[in-house]
């Protein structure tokens, strides 16, 4: 097979690549080495639209995010993953803290940002009510806010396949040969039904979105000129509508101790505190600890108190891809038609927009004819809507419709209410979704009070009466990145009394 471009990395940087680059006459592989897209960071991060203002002047993270942010609601307009402004908060308790936050307020302004102000307590407190009263000065952006990031890279993944872009999951890029400029052999070892077959295709270029593996990757075919150290954080999630005690992302003021945790609702309403930051972690570390769950905690009470852990349902871990350049890497390296996009951690997300319009400009310039599509599509039907409380049938309506024969009316998640027709239309879009976790990601069954416990086995006979597999259930629980705290270790109580 030959192709025009080969994208190593399926997760908000690989995706948001693809699909851009579908809008035009090439042809496009796109390998992720795990069974479904947004396996790495993507899906496991802040979920914020950062504002802008507080990456340093003149770094190409300054000059991607506010860029970025701004693409925002053009994308969600498109492709509907899931997206709303809710602006920013950078609280400070002190005059040092005041100070500080005036710094990042002339640097954002020089990044560009022209929605921020300095706040002072009684405002933050009206804007804000359940904030620790002694807050006294606070950083205020209102264009920030949050979306839904596996879904976003999800939706931007379907939008591509439906545009041309061949995917293939399971397929970890193994070598990567370079035959002359513009001239390359990727060999991948794809993974189909248990049993490894390997395959070499040709390609002109080679774009490296690989994450926390970039580094690896671009050694393949260039000499080391940088190192991606895996920067572990953990979080704890709420049950869903805990978010409503906050308006908006709450950021503590940057201190010699680090940036400290986050407050936030998500896009669907649950209360998300953390992460934390730990440098020693390796490539595959995704568990949580206990102990740095409690530190989490405690520095999240300094913001506010009107949590409740009796509605945590969740803890879990990403791993940033923080390069030692201390910045994003994008660019075509000294192998002509190989381009790295890496080191991409916060605020890559936000970033990921202005990032891929980086990557198209990097190819014309290298003298490749872009032609537009005249077919192109940019849009992609929405699959899943948030509810509101409003939204949310009985207890007693949804134990009724759970054995409705029905597919737009059979429940089979209770906790999310999700309904069989809603997982049949995530399984159907172009994407070969062969596990529960995959499931879940897009419909959210299972990201309820049980986490799963109820619905998980209604998921896998789906699954496979759909696509004619066998799931292996427990194995699809280990794999799916995710950790859970014991429900005595951190309060944890279930609505279902499961």
């Amino acid at each position: 097979m030959i192709y025009d471009f080969v994208i190593i990395g399926a997760g908000i940087t690989g995706t948001i690549i693809a699909r851009e680059l579908s809008r035009y006459k090439v042809k496009i592989l796109l390998a992720e080495k795990e069974n479904d897209v947004s396996m790495g960071a993507t899906k496991a991060n802040s979920a914020i639209v950062h504002g802008g203002y507080d990456d340093k002047h003149g770094t190409l993270k300054s000059k991607l995010c506010y860029k970025g942010r701004l693409s925002f609601e053009k994308y969600n307009s498109e492709l509907n993953f899931g997206y709303r402004k809710t602006g920013s908060l950078v609280v400070g308790f002190n005059e040092e803290d005041r100070e500080t936050l005036y710094n990042i307020y002339e640097n954002g302004l020089k990044n560009g940002v022209d929605d921020i102000r300095i706040l002072e307590q009684k405002e933050i407190l009206e804007m804000e009510p359940a904030l620790n009263p002694e807050i006294k000065y606070a950083l205020y952006c209102e264009g920030a806010g949050v979306c839904s990031p596996y879904e976003f890279a999800i939706a931007l993944a379907e939008n591509a396949v439906e545009n041309g872009t061949v995917l293939k999951l399971n397929s970890k890029v193994t070598d990567i040969k370079k035959c002359g400029d513009y001239n390359y052999n990727v060999t991948y070892e794809e993974n189909i039904n248990g049993r490894a077959e390997n395959n070499t295709v040709s390609t002109r270029y080679v774009i490296n979105a690989a994450g926390i593996y970039s580094d690896v990757i671009s050694e393949t075919v260039n000499k080391k000129n940088f190192t991606i150290n895996p920067r572990k954080g953990e979080y704890i999630l709420f049950a869903r509508d805990t978010g409503n005690i906050l308006n908006n992302v709450i950021f503590q003021t940057p201190s010699k101790l680090g940036k400290g945790v986050l407050v936030t609702s998500t896009y669907h309403g649950n209360l998300l505190i953390g992460p934390d930051a730990q440098n020693d972690s390796g490539r595959e570390d995704t568990g949580t600890e206990k102990e740095n769950l409690e530190q989490i905690l405690k520095r999240a009470e300094h913001v506010t108190k009107e949590f409740d852990l009796k509605t945590f349902i969740r803890t879990f871990s990403g791993l940033r891809a923080a390069a030692d350049t201390g910045d994003f890497i994008i660019e075509e390296t000294e192998s002509k038609g190989f381009i790295n996009a890496a080191g991409i951690q916060s605020p890559g997300l936000t970033s990921s927009p202005a990032a891929a319009e980086v990557i198209i400009e990097i190819i014309k310039n290298s003298g490749f004819e872009l032609m537009e599509k005249d077919n192109f599509n940019p849009y992609r039907k929405p699959l899943i809507k948030k509810k509101t409380k409003e939204d949310m049938l009985s207890v007693q309506e949804v134990n009724r419709l759970l054995e409705s024969e029905i597919p737009e009316e059979k429940i089979i998640c209770r906790c999310e209410q999700v309904t069989e027709k809603t997982i049949l239309d995530s399984l159907r879009r172009g994407i070969r979704v062969t596990s529960t976790d995959g499931v879940k990601r897009r419909t959210r069954a299972g990201m309820g009070w049980c986490q799963g416990s109820f619905c998980r086995e209604r998921v896998r006979e789906i699954i496979e009466k759909e696509y004619g597999i066998s799931v292996n259930s427990n194995e699809d629980v280990q794999n799916s990145g995710i950790n859970r705290v014991g429900k005595t270790e951190l309060g944890k109580q279930s609505f279902w009394n499961i």
